[in-house]
């Protein structure tokens, strides 16, 4: 049975990349295109990972992640930040809002991958960082 991963994400192109992606990998992927939605998929699913745009529609992923991190149900869930935000400071305040790892967009297959197997300690090597 494949690894499911959840992607937060309201841009259907986005998913669509992910997906693609993660199906190479051999991961099952649920997705939920703004945060309220993606917070009932993970509370319905309990999903391996959580992948969370910040920028979305309604609530936004700082948020999303602090609501998954308050329910002892899915804190033990890891969430990586997947977002075009990738000004200075930004990787640094998405860690500190409560998310485990952070990946700015675009991003390679190769990157995504070595992430994922990082954070579900499939003995991947610790991804590159920014700084």
């Amino acid at each position: 049975m494949a690894i499911v991963i959840l992607y937060i994400e309201d841009n259907p192109q986005n998913i669509r990349l992910v997906r693609k992606m993660l199906d190479t990998g051999g991961y099952a992927m649920l997705d939920a295109l703004n945060g309220r939605s993606g917070l009932k998929l993970a509370e319905e699913h309990v999903p391996a990972l959580i992948l969370v745009d910040i920028n979305l529609p309604d609530i936004d992923g700082t948020e999303v992640t602090a609501r998954i991190k308050a329910n002892p149900k899915l804190q033990h869930i890891p969430i990586i930040a997947l977002t075009a935000n990738a000004m200075y400071g930004d990787r640094e305040r998405y860690l500190e809002a409560g998310c485990n790892g952070y990946l700015s967009k675009p991003i390679s297959r190769r990157e995504l991958l070595e992430t994922v197997g990082y954070f579900l300690n499939e003995g991947h090597t610790p991804p590159a960082t920014d700084g």
